[in-house]
């Protein structure tokens, strides 16, 4: 069912450009797109330039030129509109499984705001059946890999529009041109320059980009709550977290995630049963703010050059001014290296939060360090308990160590060296989303494991927020009594944290 159909919101596309937690809520079918009139106006005018540059005659790179490599080729005034078809159909080759339909989606959402700015000189019924795709929930089936930077994925989604290829559309995979006629709308032909600027810019990355940075942040939101959690259980001595203390480091991301911790341990009888229970904790509790800290300044920045991406027109070439007093300007701002590098730093700063987490694991499971049962079970020996999460988390910390390598400082050279210094951009995006989901289910695997060692201490208060936190997961899954299923209980917690309810709940309660 489309957005449209379920009376969403719409996000309003016109003089500004969209925001990166506005193109999150299009892409998970939350919002519908609609386009301004600013916004029309400029794409109307970007292509009455376009329609000027082809009445003149003029060599302008790939509206009368070949593309890439071909460049100096000149065409012929009847292969302008041709040579748009033929650039989806030869650069649509991408391999592998498809993108989510949000990822794909976030691409769409992506074009569409970058076309916007006037620059690209698209026609504007690309733009409008783009739209149309989103608000109907047509979404292309693009494969996943092939990108060094921009190209296969947006030519996947551009023939789409045309009505070659499949889509998944009202629940099922159909050819692009039976879920088209579905919907009402029709198949669009691509004029002069519309193929390659379906295939042109950082839209892939930009779109990829939103998604994680959005979802990362929800990710270290639920990483303080949950470790908060853990360094209950675990009977973490609060001074680390002292006010005082933090402020003598003051990197933002530190005192920001001190005052969280404070906030969720506020009123712990807990904590103030344990004071002094040792001198200082290890470090994977006593560094929270700073380990957690670092990671939300990281994602701070990777925001900002994702915020300035998408006030980017990205196109090359670039058509400026008007159709009486304009230019073409062949460029290099497809090129993504400030956001691929955005992208890898995210990857590596999440890839944090799950590290710090899997020892929290350990600790919580080993009697050793923790003080409790082994394992978090009765009868351990018997019963294996919990003794086999820590061995998933260690495993899919192990993967994001080798995500966490950054795709940027590698290089191709490509079309026939025309193109000899990429980005790797949208891959990088790709693999940061992976972090990102791995992430996800190692913080799952804490929450399991600390909200069971809460089991074991004495029946005292927690504090405002873990309280909440701990109900929460005990409202959906009841205490481990004996060895039993785990995975279906790991696959709630990961589907609960990602629904805004459970988090929304708890932060309330720290204000």
């Amino acid at each position: 069912m489309s957005a449209r159909e379920l009376g969403q919101p719409a996000v309003l596309r016109d003089a500004a450009p969209l925001t990166c937690d506005e193109i999150a809520a299009i892409s998970h079918g939350r919002a519908r797109l609609a386009i301004g009139p600013a916004a029309r106006a400029k794409l109307e005018n970007g292509r009455a330039i376009v329609a000027r540059i082809l009445a003149s005659g003029e060599r302008a790179y790939g509206i009368t030129t070949g593309l890439g490599a071909l460049s100096d080729v000149k065409l012929a005034p009847d292969e302008l509109a041709q040579i748009s078809r033929n650039t989806l159909l030869s650069h649509a080759c991408g391999v592998g499984e498809p993108l989510h339909a949000a990822e794909t989606r976030a691409i769409m959402v992506a074009l569409v705001n970058d076309m916007c700015h006037g620059h690209s000189g698209v026609s504007p019924a690309v733009v409008d059946q783009l739209v149309a795709f989103l608000n109907h929930s047509i979404n292309p089936v693009v494969p996943s890999q092939g990108s060094v930077g921009y190209i296969v994925h947006g030519a996947h989604i551009g023939l789409a529009l045309l009505g070659i290829g499949e889509v998944d559309y009202a629940g099922s995979r159909l050819p692009a041109r039976e879920a088209i006629a579905a919907a009402g709308l029709q198949p669009i032909d691509v004029g002069p320059k519309d193929g390659l600027c379906l295939v042109n810019g950082t839209r892939c990355l930009a779109g990829l980009s939103c998604l994680g940075v959005v979802e990362a942040a929800r990710i270290a939101d639920w990483a303080d709550i949950i470790a908060a959690l853990s360094f209950e259980a675990l009977k973490g001595q609060a001074d680390a977290f002292d006010e005082e203390v933090l402020n003598l480091k003051p990197h933002a991301g530190v005192v920001a995630v001190g005052r969280r911790l404070r906030s969720l341990l506020k009123g712990s009888e807990v904590m103030a049963h344990f004071r002094g229970h040792r001198t200082q904790d290890a470090l994977s509790l006593r560094s929270i703010p700073q380990v957690h800290g670092a990671t939300r300044d990281q994602l701070e920045h990777a925001r900002r050059q994702i915020v300035v991406e998408l006030k980017s027109a990205t196109d090359n070439p670039l058509v400026i001014g008007t159709p009486d007093s304009y230019r073409v300007i062949s460029n290099a701002h497809p090129h993504g290296q400030s956001v691929a590098m955005a992208v890898d730093l995210m990857a590596l700063a999440v890839a944090e939060l799950g590290s710090i987490a899997e020892r929290r694991i350990d600790r919580l499971l080993n009697p050793a360090t923790s003080g409790l049962p082994a394992f978090l079970v009765k009868q351990p020996g018997v019963n294996s308990g919990l003794m086999i999460v820590q061995y998933v988390a260690a495993s899919l910390a192990a993967e994001n160590k080798r995500l966490s390598q950054p795709a940027v400082a590698d290089n191709y050279v490509t079309s026939a060296q025309q193109e000899d210094h990429i980005s790797l951009g949208t891959p990088g995006a790709l693999k940061a989303l992976k972090v990102i989901d791995n992430t996800r289910r190692i913080l799952a695997i804490e929450y399991l494991c600390a909200a069971q060692a809460i089991e074991f201490l004495p029946r005292l208060t927690l504090g405002e927020g873990t309280r909440a936190a701990y109900d929460r997961l005990r409202g959906q899954i009841p205490a481990l009594e004996q060895d039993r299923y785990l995975s279906p209980d790991l696959a709630l917690i990961e589907a609960r944290m990602l629904e805004p309810d459970w988090l929304a709940d708890i932060e309330a309660r720290l204000r």
